[in-house]
Order: structure tokens, then C-alpha cells, then sequence
């Protein structure tokens, strides 16, 4: 297992965190409850291996990104705080136990990710297919987000997703193109968009992430986002970066609200079905599956094919319940 190199080069004054990404984050018996599934079943989290920000609120709600394949991951980029390295044989029980969590925890919606495994033939997408089918097998109500690697375009590991029929497939671009090499190193953004057009042409709901605020233009920004739309993707989520350690990216700026609102219009515009646009959308990876929740208001094209269906929470509601908190 190895670490990120260090970013070298000349030291700029880190940007000040601002008063609207600072949020006491609740810790509590659903925290507890959530933190002893994961060691019972020996599961490995999205929110402990990417060192997210928001862990403690997710797992404060009973929620959690399940990360199959083991916690090392084949490719090492420059935002991403899973380990890199060789990865430890298949679990082929993991499908199983991933889904009897799902179960005991409850949840109406459940996210799943996974470390890229660029070293076995088929890259995870039998473990892939395996997870989706245990977890639906055992949890026919509960409906089901994967953020799956890009498998290098290949057709038959996608199409083993296809099959396993999820109800929402997502694959972050995560940046521009100008920036990709940088920040996915061993990723291409074509290739991305590749992948995302094959799930559509499979007949899938699409979603894919953004991030700002390492030291991309709103010209590319807008240009992303076209992009995502002329692959047909359904939904994307806009949010800021937040460097997860020392070693890794650093943030060049953090991105005002409203800045996120005018994206949002934006991508409204260009005839997503829904855009989640704001600071809270921090993109890790997933990190809260655009923030999933019962009850909440939703704003959009679409709005109750989303709302009612995938039980989204709108930025509106985040930036209210955060006001609540202060």
C-alpha cells in the first residue's frame, strides 16, 4: 500500500474555510448503530476510507456509502483519500454481507461504491453484479445508487451492471478536462463520458459529479456540464472540494453559494431532469448520494419522478437545516 506523493512546488496561503462550510457535524446513537454494523460485518465505508467531512452527519442519520472490493484502490488520484496500492484478494462473501447491513440498518435508499480494480480481468464488475443482486434480493423495497468505476469503457463489464438492473447509476467525471490528467491521473475524461453513455444506451438512470475549486474556469465548468448532457446523463451534483489531507490537491478557492445557484439554473436549462448545485455537495466521491432523504422539497424538471422515487433533499433545505445549526 502507498500513499499519494506530496504536492511539491511553491507554498500559497491556504484559503480560509468560509462560515458556510462550517457545520457541527451530530454524533449520536445512530452514529453508534451504523459504526457497529460496519465492524460486525467487516465492511469497508466510503466515509471512513475517503476521510469525508461529512461521516459524522451521514452516520448521525443511520446512512452509509458501502465501498465493496476492499479499501485499496489501482489508480491514485490527486483528490481521492483511499489508500492506493495492490489490493487484497476478491471477497466473494462480501455481496452477502453488504446486503444483510442494508437490511438491518433500515434505509429506504442505499449507495454503494467501489475501489477501481484495474488488476483482475473483469475490473469488479462480477462483485458488482453479485453486491446489486444480494442487496435487491434481500431489500425488494429499498432502492439502490451505485457509483461505479469507469471499467475502461469495457462493454461487458458495464453490461454486467446493466443487468443487475440498479435503480440509479452514477459515475463521477469529478473535474474538467483540462484538469483530468492532474487530478485522475490514470482516468480520461472521454473514456467518462464513454462509460456514461454506454449505461444510458443500457437503459439507465445516470448521474455524475462535479467538483470545485481546483483551479477550474466557469467557462470549462459550463463545458462539463454540456458534456454530461450530450451523454444523456439524467442528474449531476455540483459541489466543493475539500482537500482531504495535506498530501493531496490543494483547494484553490472555495466557491460562493451563489455561484452554485447560478450553475444550477445553468444546468436546468441545458434539460437535466435534476441539478444539485452547493457548497454541501462535497464530491469525494458520492458522499451522500446528493444527499437522499424522506420528506424533503425538491426544485426541477422532473421534480416528482425524483423527489418521490429517490427521496432527493434539495440544496435549499441543506442551507436551511446548516442556518438551523448556527
Amino acid at each position: 500500500m502507498i500513499e499519494l506523493p506530496v504536492i511539491d512546488g511553491v507554498v500559497e496561503p491556504k484559503p480560509q474555510k468560509p462560515n458556510w462550510l462550517r457545520v457541527k457535524l451530530p454524533i449520536g446513537e445512530e452514529y453508534k448503530h451504523v459504526r457497529n454494523l460496519v465492524d460486525k460485518h467487516k465492511l469497508h465505508t466510503i466515509c471512513e476510507s475517503g476521510n469525508c467531512p461529512n461521516m459524522g452527519e451521514c452516520w448521525g442519520e443511520g446512512t452509509a456509502t458501502f465501498m465493496i472490493l476492499g479499501n485499496i484502490c489501482t489508480r491514485s488520484c490527486g483528490f481521492c483519500a483511499v489508500a492506493t496500492g495492490k489490493p487484497e484478494p476478491v471477497d466473494w462473501d462480501e455481496p452477502q454481507r453488504v446486503a444483510e447491513a442494508i437490511h438491518l440498518m433500515k434505509v429506504k435508499h442505499a449507495v454503494i461504491t467501489s475501489v477501481d480494480r484495474d488488476e483482475i480481468e473483469d475490473q469488479g464488475s462480477i462483485i458488482w453484479h453479485n453486491t446489486i443482486k444480494a442487496v435487491k434480493a434481500l431489500n425488494p423495497s429499498t432502492t439502490l445508487e451505485t457509483l461505479i468505476p469507469d471499467f475502461r469503457s469495457d462493454a461487458a463489464c458495464i453490461q454486467r451492471v446493466i443487468d443487475a438492473s440498479p435503480e440509479v447509476v452514477s459515475h463521477n467525471i469529478e473535474t474538467v478536462e483540462r484538469l483530468t490528467k492532474q487530478v485522475r491521473i490514470q482516468a480520461k475524461y472521454w473514456r467518462s463520458m464513454e462509460t456514461l453513455r454506454m449505461l444510458k444506451s443500457g437503459g439507465m438512470r445516470t448521474k455524475s459529479g462535479i467538483m470545485l475549486g481546483l483551479g477550474e474556469t466557469k467557462e470549462e465548468v459550463v463545458q462539463t456540464m454540456q458534456d454530461l448532457c450530450d451523454s444523456k446523463v439524467d442528474v449531476i451534483t455540483i459541489g466543493q472540494y475539500l482537500q482531504p489531507t495535506k498530501k493531496h490537491l490543494p483547494v484553490h478557492r472555495f466557491v460562493h453559494p451563489d455561484e452554485f445557484k447560478e450553475l444550477r439554473e445553468i444546468g436546468y436549462n441545458m434539460g437535466f431532469d435534476y441539478v444539485e448545485s452547493g457548497p454541501w455537495c462535497v464530491l469525494l466521491t458520492i458522499v451522500k448520494s446528493t444527499l437522499y432523504k424522506a420528506g424533503a422539497g425538491l426544485n426541477g424538471k422532473k421534480k416528482k419522478r425524483w423527489q418521490y422515487k429517490y427521496n432527493f433533499i434539495s440544496t435549499d433545505a441543506i442551507q436551511a437545516a446548516v442556518s438551523s445549526i448556527k
